[in-house]
Protein backbone atom coordinates (compact mmCIF):
# COMPACT_ATOMS: atom_id res chain seq x y z
CA UNK A 1 0.00 0.00 0.00
CA UNK A 2 2.91 2.37 0.67
CA UNK A 3 3.95 2.18 -2.99
CA UNK A 4 0.48 3.30 -4.04
CA UNK A 5 0.80 6.38 -1.90
CA UNK A 6 4.18 7.38 -3.29
CA UNK A 7 2.95 7.56 -6.90
CA UNK A 8 -0.18 9.54 -6.04
CA UNK A 9 1.72 11.79 -3.64
CA UNK A 10 4.15 12.70 -6.44
CA UNK A 11 1.24 13.54 -8.72
CA UNK A 12 -0.35 15.72 -6.06
CA UNK A 13 3.00 17.41 -5.42
CA UNK A 14 3.27 18.26 -9.13
CA UNK A 15 -0.23 19.80 -9.08
CA UNK A 16 0.68 21.77 -5.96
CA UNK A 17 3.87 23.06 -7.61
CA UNK A 18 1.94 24.08 -10.73
CA UNK A 19 -0.77 25.80 -8.67
CA UNK A 20 1.86 27.75 -6.73
CA UNK A 21 3.42 29.01 -9.95
CA UNK A 22 0.23 29.63 -11.94
CA UNK A 23 -1.59 31.47 -9.14
CA UNK A 24 1.44 33.53 -8.09
CA UNK A 25 0.83 32.31 -4.53
CA UNK A 26 3.19 32.56 -1.62
CA UNK A 27 2.56 28.97 -0.56
CA UNK A 28 0.32 26.00 -1.26
CA UNK A 29 -0.45 23.25 1.25
CA UNK A 30 -2.29 20.00 0.65
CA UNK A 31 -3.29 18.23 3.85
CA UNK A 32 -5.61 15.44 4.79
CA UNK A 33 -8.67 16.06 6.93
CA UNK A 34 -6.72 14.95 10.01
CA UNK A 35 -4.28 17.81 9.44
CA UNK A 36 -1.37 15.77 8.13
CA UNK A 37 0.69 17.11 5.25
CA UNK A 38 0.42 15.53 1.83
CA UNK A 39 2.29 18.16 -0.22
CA UNK A 40 3.59 21.72 -0.01
CA UNK A 41 4.96 24.27 -2.45
CA UNK A 42 6.37 27.76 -2.33
CA UNK A 43 7.63 29.77 0.60
CA UNK A 44 7.04 27.33 3.44
CA UNK A 45 10.37 27.41 5.31
CA UNK A 46 9.19 30.08 7.75
CA UNK A 47 5.81 28.45 8.32
CA UNK A 48 4.98 26.02 11.13
CA UNK A 49 3.40 23.53 8.74
CA UNK A 50 2.38 21.09 11.47
CA UNK A 51 0.49 23.69 13.48
CA UNK A 52 -1.03 25.37 10.43
CA UNK A 53 -2.17 22.04 9.00
CA UNK A 54 -3.89 21.12 12.25
CA UNK A 55 -5.56 24.52 12.44
CA UNK A 56 -6.74 24.40 8.83
CA UNK A 57 -8.16 20.90 9.37
CA UNK A 58 -9.95 22.11 12.51
CA UNK A 59 -11.28 25.10 10.60
CA UNK A 60 -12.69 22.84 7.87
CA UNK A 61 -14.19 20.48 10.47
CA UNK A 62 -15.87 23.38 12.27
CA UNK A 63 -17.18 24.80 9.01
CA UNK A 64 -18.55 21.36 8.09
CA UNK A 65 -20.55 21.35 11.31
CA UNK A 66 -21.89 24.82 10.52
CA UNK A 67 -22.94 23.53 7.11
CA UNK A 68 -24.84 20.66 8.72
CA UNK A 69 -26.73 23.08 10.98
CA UNK A 70 -27.68 25.07 7.88
CA UNK A 71 -28.73 21.86 6.09
CA UNK A 72 -25.89 22.15 3.60
CA UNK A 73 -23.84 19.13 2.60
CA UNK A 74 -20.53 20.92 3.01
CA UNK A 75 -18.97 24.28 2.28
CA UNK A 76 -16.37 23.47 -0.34
CA UNK A 77 -14.39 26.67 0.00
CA UNK A 78 -13.42 29.42 2.39
CA UNK A 79 -11.60 32.71 2.03
CA UNK A 80 -9.81 34.64 4.76
CA UNK A 81 -8.63 38.16 4.02
CA UNK A 82 -5.77 39.66 5.99
CA UNK A 83 -3.93 42.95 5.78
CA UNK A 84 -0.83 41.36 4.22
CA UNK A 85 -1.83 37.82 3.31
CA UNK A 86 -4.98 36.02 2.24
CA UNK A 87 -5.93 32.36 2.49
CA UNK A 88 -8.14 30.34 0.18
CA UNK A 89 -9.19 26.94 1.55
CA UNK A 90 -10.85 24.26 -0.58
CA UNK A 91 -12.01 20.75 0.20
CA UNK A 92 -10.84 18.26 -2.44
CA UNK A 93 -12.93 15.15 -3.10
CA UNK A 94 -14.05 15.20 0.56
CA UNK A 95 -10.64 13.75 1.40
CA UNK A 96 -8.10 16.55 1.42
CA UNK A 97 -7.77 20.26 2.06
CA UNK A 98 -6.06 22.57 -0.41
CA UNK A 99 -4.74 25.80 1.11
CA UNK A 100 -3.40 28.68 -0.97
CA UNK A 101 -1.68 31.53 0.85
CA UNK A 102 -1.27 34.63 -1.30
CA UNK A 103 -0.67 38.36 -1.10
CA UNK A 104 -1.26 41.44 -3.26
CA UNK A 105 0.84 40.03 -6.11
CA UNK A 106 -2.08 37.75 -6.90
CA UNK A 107 -5.85 38.11 -6.79
CA UNK A 108 -8.70 36.08 -5.37
CA UNK A 109 -10.11 35.64 -8.88
CA UNK A 110 -6.87 34.18 -10.23
CA UNK A 111 -6.43 31.95 -7.18
CA UNK A 112 -9.98 30.62 -7.44
CA UNK A 113 -9.58 29.95 -11.15
CA UNK A 114 -6.35 28.02 -10.65
CA UNK A 115 -7.69 26.22 -7.56
CA UNK A 116 -10.68 24.98 -9.58
CA UNK A 117 -8.37 23.23 -12.06
CA UNK A 118 -6.07 21.88 -9.34
CA UNK A 119 -9.06 20.54 -7.40
CA UNK A 120 -10.37 18.74 -10.49
CA UNK A 121 -6.96 17.19 -11.13
CA UNK A 122 -6.50 16.09 -7.51
CA UNK A 123 -10.02 14.67 -7.38
CA UNK A 124 -9.17 12.43 -10.35
CA UNK A 125 -6.11 11.16 -8.47
CA UNK A 126 -8.17 10.37 -5.37
CA UNK A 127 -10.82 8.62 -7.46
CA UNK A 128 -8.18 6.54 -9.26
CA UNK A 129 -6.57 5.68 -5.93
CA UNK A 130 -9.87 4.43 -4.53
CA UNK A 131 -10.27 2.17 -7.59
CA UNK A 132 -6.68 0.90 -7.27
CA UNK A 133 -7.10 0.00 -3.63
CA UNK A 134 -10.44 -1.66 -4.28
CA UNK A 135 -8.91 -3.73 -7.08
CA UNK A 136 -6.00 -4.76 -4.87
CA UNK A 137 -8.32 -5.69 -2.02
CA UNK A 138 -10.49 -7.70 -4.41
CA UNK A 139 -7.33 -9.54 -5.49
CA UNK A 140 -6.45 -10.19 -1.85
CA UNK A 141 -3.50 -7.78 -1.80
CA UNK A 142 -3.13 -5.40 1.12
CA UNK A 143 -4.58 -5.27 4.61
CA UNK A 144 -7.86 -4.20 6.06
CA UNK A 145 -10.77 -5.94 7.68
CA UNK A 146 -13.47 -4.99 5.21
CA UNK A 147 -14.88 -7.23 2.54
CA UNK A 148 -12.90 -7.58 -0.70
CA UNK A 149 -13.47 -4.61 -2.98
CA UNK A 150 -14.78 -2.42 -0.16
CA UNK A 151 -12.78 0.70 0.67
CA UNK A 152 -13.41 3.19 3.41
CA UNK A 153 -12.56 6.85 3.84
CA UNK A 154 -10.34 5.72 6.71
CA UNK A 155 -8.24 3.66 4.27
CA UNK A 156 -7.61 6.72 2.10
CA UNK A 157 -6.92 8.91 5.13
CA UNK A 158 -4.36 6.39 6.38
CA UNK A 159 -2.60 6.40 3.03
CA UNK A 160 -2.34 10.17 2.87
CA UNK A 161 -1.68 10.55 6.56
CA UNK A 162 1.59 8.67 6.71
Amino acid sequence: MEMLFEEEQQQIQAISDRLHKDSNALAVLVINKDGQEIARSGQTNDLDITSLSSLFAGNVAATSEIAKFLKEEEFGGQFHEGTKQNVNISVVARRAILVVIFDGRSSLGLVRLRVRKATEDMSKIFDALVKKIAAQQAAGIGGGSQLPGEITDEDIDKLFGE
